[in-house]
């Protein structure tokens, strides 16, 4: 079964930063997609940011110059680097992965807190 997990989450001050990591296991066919979505209280999940193996990177407008995607396609693990991070950015951070066989699993979040 795959399993999807983030990690590192949690309280930053406004300005600061945060990497969050995720990692997908329990594939034997490997990962083909690996993004990060949020959902800010009250609102509906947004994408953020996506990672194809042999492709450039992709950053939601809006985090564009203070977020960034990469990858670590022998681990199965993406990270998204939080810069300059603002309230607005205080949101369940999510991870959704596409398996090479078209499966797309979601991980379970991890709350990132923005205070002003």
């Amino acid at each position: 079964q795959v399993h999807v997990v983030e990690s590192g989450g949690g309280l930053v001050q406004a300005g600061g930063s945060l990497t969050l990591a995720c990692i997908v296991s329990g594939t034997s066919g490997g990962v083909r997609t690996m993004a990060w979505y949020r959902q800010p209280p009250g609102k509906q999940r947004e994408w953020v940011a996506s990672y194809t193996i042999g492709t450039i990177p992709l950053i939601r407008d809006s985090v564009k110059g203070r977020f960034t995607i990469s990858g670590d396609n022998a681990k199965n693990t993406v990270y998204l680097q939080l810069n300059s991070a603002r309230p607005d950015d205080t949101a369940v951070y999510y991870c959704f992965a596409t398996m090479t066989d078209s499966r797309n699993v979601w991980g379970q979040g991890t709350q990132v807190t923005v205070s002003s």
